[in-house]
């Protein structure tokens, strides 16, 4: 197996050094022309000191404003396509509504591979259970770590700040029935997971150092021209798509995954350690967390795989521990509030937007909070060690169980039982987005001084976050630009000095984008695994007859026995 890697680079190159040129010109020249033709944005508060006033007109704050000025308008363009309603009734239609076209893509693709492969996602559960266990681990098969490491390597990226702030929103504007949709929708996530992760076993490259080069990157550029031999329409789309998904899964690593994690685990800290806002320290937090940051992605994956082992375990069981806390605290209102998801879930009730608008919210939190479908973690678990790509598979496909499934519906949970989601007293909260802090005034109206905790979930949530995905950005550059060490390390570079951009940039627009690239990874990705998934059949049928036969605790037990 083959890349053609002088015509990916050569071409990749040459499109990107006229992007970055153009991309130079344009942002220099905006922000110089915003601040000529309009005024400064007037500050938030009147009181404001007038060294905080010339602090915001100084050149690097006029070009952080022209620059965020850019993005919005790049965003707004983008997000008109991503987000495009699709009307699935007579009143969207008349109405312009509907469903938003990336998270019914997501959807389609999830519900079409649940089925395609046999509902593998609850047939296999066990068996997931039992791999991530170590049952079948094999230390001479080729990769660079464990099952249970890729795994959690892969839910350190997804397990963040959206398990504790955007489901909290999501209960909020959706009413207690949007939960019953995000299950479902991790449900089926499940197998996205299973099938994006089986085919990055199947097409990735180890090199002669052991790296692993993996992810929808290969397999679109290499599995599509595999999957229809002679057809160079497929070859041709297979590399589009491959570099389409590398370039946005970069600026998703650097923004979404990266500057985006640090800013809003800062607001969420800040409430905690106010010193950090009232003397402009902001700085501060973005080094510190580069430090560590650094000290663990400068390793690779192994040592990121050594560290989300262990953080990932303690980062949930914290959080999930607390949800339980106040569960147990509320246990005559657990009748009350299933009653209440299940009653939701159908109902028309105008008030959180009807039946459609209660799933849309649902699937949509459901889509964005586990990644199912987008790509990502598939980058992860190619570097698993195994020799049957279908083992990884059903490895992966516990992700979205454990992010959706067991973390989003704790937060829920709480939202629902304590009542937050519909108290008056957090309306300002509701209206502005501020989850993370709902989500506290939740748990704090139980536990006292509960903030605290959420402030170490929060960073450790972030922390997890930001070192999973600068893995994911600096495969996709190495995939670009030539899989060297130096390359690689180019990338980590660039993506700490991210980090401490992210303390100090407040450019909402900027810190957005990320946000849209991650979405946008699913586009090339769930059309690539359609195209391939008769491939993934093959092999899942052919490894589970395997499976059911007995043949692999046969050949287990042999090996233990040497």
């Amino acid at each position: 197996m083959k890349f053609d890697r002088p015509s990916i680079s050569n071409a990749i190159r040459s499109s990107m050094a006229t992007l970055l040129i153009f991309s130079i010109l344009f942002s220099v020249a905006t922000p110089l022309q915003a601040y000529q033709d309009t005024p400064a944005p007037e500050s938030a508060s009147e009181a404001n000191t007038s060294s905080t006033k010339a602090e915001s007109n100084s050149g690097l704050a006029r070009f952080e404003r022209g620059v965020d000025q850019l993005f919005g308008i790049f965003n707004g363009y983008v997000a008109t396509v991503f987000f495009f309603p699709i009307p699935l009734n007579s009143h969207q239609y008349h109405s312009g509504g509907g469903v938003p076209l990336a998270v019914l893509w997501l959807v389609i693709g999830a519900t079409y591979f649940t089925f395609r492969m046999n509902f593998i996602n609850l047939r296999a559960f066990k068996h997931s259970i039992l791999l991530v266990m170590g049952k079948y681990d094999d230390p001479e098969d080729e990769g660079e770590v464990t099952h249970f490491q890729a795994l959690t390597a892969a839910l350190s990226a997804t397990v963040g700040l959206g398990n504790i702030a955007g489901v909290a929103i999501a209960i909020a504007t959706g009413g207690p029935g949007a939960m019953f949709w995000m299950m479902l929708a991790g449900l089926l996530g499940m197998t996205s997971k299973f099938a994006e992760c089986t085919l990055a076993q199947i097409y990735r490259r180890i090199n002669p150092d052991g790296r692993v080069m993996g992810g929808p990157m290969c397999y679109l550029s290499v599995g599509l021209q595999d999957q229809f031999p002679g057809n160079s329409f497929m070859k041709g789309l297979g590399k589009t798509l491959a570099v389409f998904f590398a370039i946005l899964c970069i600026g998703g690593s650097l923004a979404g995954g990266n500057s985006f994690q640090v800013k809003q685990s800062l607001g969420a800290v800040a409430e905690t350690i106010p010193i950090l806002k009232d003397n402009n320290l902001e700085w501060v937090y973005g080094i510190v967390m580069a430090f560590f940051v650094g000290i663990v992605i400068i390793g690779g994956i192994r040592s990121i795989a050594r560290t989300t082992e262990k953080i990932v375990p303690l980062m949930c069981g914290i959080y999930i521990l607390a949800c339980l806390a106040i569960i147990i605290m509320q246990v005559e209102q657990i009748p009350a509030c299933f009653k209440a998801i299940w009653d939701g879930a159908f109902s028309d009730n105008a008030m959180y937007g009807g039946f459609l608008g209660v799933l849309i919210i649902g699937f949509k939190r459901a889509a964005f909070s586990n990644e199912a479908g987008v790509g990502s973690a598939a980058i992860a678990h190619s570097a698993a060690k195994t020799k049957y790509p279908v083992r990884e598979g059903i490895v992966a496909s516990l992700g979205p169980f454990v992010d959706t499934i067991m973390i989003c519906t704790m937060t829920a949970l709480v939202m629902i039982i304590t009542g937050a989601y519909n108290d008056p007293q957090y309306a300002d909260l509701i209206k502005s987005d501020n989850g993370a802090a709902l989500t506290s005034a939740a748990m704090n109206s139980q536990i006292p001084y509960f903030n605290y905790v959420l402030s170490v979930s929060v960073i450790l949530f972030a922390y997890s976050t930001m070192i999973s995905w600068s893995y994911y950005g600096e495969r996709c550059w190495a995939f670009l630009f030539g899989d060297s060490a130096k390359i690689s390390l180019a990338y980590r570079i660039l993506f700490l000095i991210f980090v401490v951009l992210g303390s100090v940039v407040s450019a909402t627009n900027i810190l957005d984008f990320g946000d849209l690239m991650i979405l946008g990874m699913a586009f090339p990705n769930i059309l690539g695994v359609l195209l391939l998934s008769n491939r993934v059949k093959r092999e899942l049928d052919g490894y589970w007859s395997r499976y059911k036969s007995g043949e692999f605790d046969n050949t287990t037990s042999a090996s233990e026995g040497k």
